[in-house]
């Protein structure tokens, strides 16, 4: 008996359009790609119940006339790319004729548009079957999608909340009004105005997704870079290394136009900060990245959400000089680190911080200590972070200690923090926030967690965020958001410790459950005995041999 069997239309294009079309958010990137390849310097995007309901993308492109948009929703029909060879060099956003007719395949889809050369307009409808009609509208497109999924039970189901879907959307929507700041760039959602770019410059770009304090202290760049295989081209903004955050999210990347979480390019963005970044902190940047199409395989993802480089050192190596250069003369620069032959503390060993008697504070930073024939450096933000975070733990069976606001500290929310914020509000006010809106991108924090009494800073909320952004869902995931919040109200570098609350500190870092780490994982004490002074020293003994 044949068990194998070839399959119907209907049901290949159904499988092809679960391979390009997964969420909401899907259909958005879609629309705006092809919105972007038509020239549009104006793109509205609306989206009710998060892209469940309804979903319409609106551009001033140069639209297609009867013939061309009849032809649009067909599967395998595009107007970019010719045959084969194309494909190896493709310029556009859109090349497969791909989008329109997976987006009908799951979706009720209605396109409207208009050349400048002709009389009227064109509307094609896809529901069961495909209309051709005239429709009147100005120069461009418009596709509106609706009962997405309707037929696809299972995948409906499959669906997050509607926040949950919006978050993803606003996500994808703030990364194009980043990497393409000259368009103007609107998501509406449930009828609210999230996210306007005026499509004037990349400053402007930040000011709106982000805040004026951001923009205000971000530097723009633009470097080429020569290779044996052409030029590669790197530009974009910088923000200042005073402003950071605990996730690499808010690093975008673009390649050829095309926004995409990029991880060559982000981490040689990370690398080209050097030390002006801490160990755990990112920037927040904006790197475009421009060369030749045939050095980019474009075509490794049904959803086009990764590329691929023929020659990703050469690459690291243009963004990590351009992020390094662009940074390089500006008073940000911070002293190197002093090596020294120290020996983190065996984590095996009991605790015996009884034993020890401070000796002094080292640069508002390090706290050194004396323990029989050793020298021990704290660290005493990462020790009161292993402290605050134990504490946290225990207050966790109830609820964490928080005080009130006033007047409360304003906050400025990205479009997808806001929608985060939404989607897991229960769990960060059992953290001890209270946060509230307070129109558009702008929010009150009227509530803050104290523990130990010192009161977290407002910016822990985006760091809290930040986890749930980055895609981080631990079996408990305010554990992980435990780690983030205990490091914003713990002693910081710079602040000076006295003699008694260095002591109290240590007698309380001995109580710990795990005093040698803080919850990051980085050393809390770094032990240095007698001898290796005296290697250093290059002394023959110690002075009691």
């Amino acid at each position: 008996m044949t068990v194998v069997r070839t399959l119907d239309t209907d049901t290949i294009e159904r499988i092809a359009a679960g391979e390009v079309i997964t969420r909401p958010a899907n259909v958005v990137t879609e629309l705006v790609e092809n919105a972007l390849d038509a020239d549009a310097t104006r793109i509205s995007i609306t989206v009710e119940n998060g892209g469940l309901d309804r979903l319409q993308v609106s551009d001033d492109g140069h639209g297609m006339d009867e013939a061309d948009a009849a032809l649009a929703v067909e599967r395998h029909t595009t107007s970019k790319i010719e045959d084969a060879t194309d494909v190896d060099r493709v310029e556009t956003l859109g090349f497969r004729g791909e989008a329109l007719p997976s987006i009908a395949t799951v979706a009720r889809l209605e396109l409207t548009t208009k050349t400048a050369g002709s009389v009227g307009g064109t509307r094609v409808t896809v529901e069961d079957e495909k209309t051709v009609e005239p429709a009147g509208r100005g120069v461009g497109t418009t596709v509106e999608v609706t009962e997405l999924f309707s037929r696809l039970p299972a995948r409906r189901a499959s669906l997050g909340s509607p926040t949950q879907e919006f978050g993803h959307i606003s996500r994808a929507v703030s990364r194009y009004a980043l990497c393409h700041p000259d368009v103007r760039i609107r998501l509406i959602h449930d009828g609210n105005t999230v996210l306007s770019t005026p499509g004037t410059g990349r400053t402007d770009a930040i000011l709106s997704v982000y805040d004026r304090s951001i923009a205000g202290q971000s530097t723009e760049f633009a470097s080429e870079h020569e290779t044996d295989a052409g030029v590669i081209s790197v530009e974009g903004s910088l923000v200042y290394p005073a402003v950071t955050r605990s996730k690499p999210t808010h690093v975008y990347t673009a390649v050829n136009g095309r926004a995409l979480s990029e991880a060559t390019i982000r981490n040689a963005t990370v690398a080209g900060y050097e030390s002006l970044l801490a160990s755990d902190r990112y920037p927040i940047a904006i790197v475009t990245v421009t060369l030749p199409p045939e050095r980019v395989d474009v075509n490794v993802h049904p959803a086009k959400e990764s590329v691929r480089f023929d020659d990703n050192e050469a690459v690291a190596t243009a963004v990590e000089q351009a992020v390094s250069e662009a940074l390089s003369g500006r008073d940000l620069s911070r002293r190197a680190e002093f090596s020294f032959d120290g020996n983190s503390i065996d984590t095996e060993r009991t605790s015996a911080f009884e034993d020890v008697s401070v000796i002094g504070q080292f640069r508002e930073l390090y706290l050194l200590c004396e323990k029989g024939d050793d020298l021990l450096v704290l660290d005493q933000h990462a020790a009161h972070e292993r402290i605050t975070y134990e504490r946290l733990q225990e207050q966790m069976a109830d609820a964490i200690e928080s005080v009130e606001l006033d007047p409360p500290q304003t906050l400025s929310l990205t479009p997808a923090e806001g929608a985060t914020l939404d989607e897991h509000r229960e769990t960060i006010e059992s953290l001890g926030f209270q946060v509230e809106p307070f129109g558009n991108t702008t929010y009150r924090v009227t509530e803050l967690p104290a523990p130990l009494g010192r009161v977290a800073d407002g910016a822990a909320v985006q760091d809290v965020l930040d986890a749930f952004l980055a895609g981080e869902d631990p079996e408990d995931p305010r554990d992980a958001l435990l780690a983030d919040l205990a490091c914003h109200p713990s002693l910081r570098a710079g602040e000076t410790v006295s003699a008694e609350e260095a002591a109290a500190l240590i007698e309380q870092l001995g109580a710990c459950e795990q005093p040698y780490a803080c919850p990051h994982g980085r050393p809390t004490v770094l032990s240095i005995d007698e001898a290796t002074l005296a290697r250093n020293f290059e002394r023959p003994n110690t002075r009691f041999e």
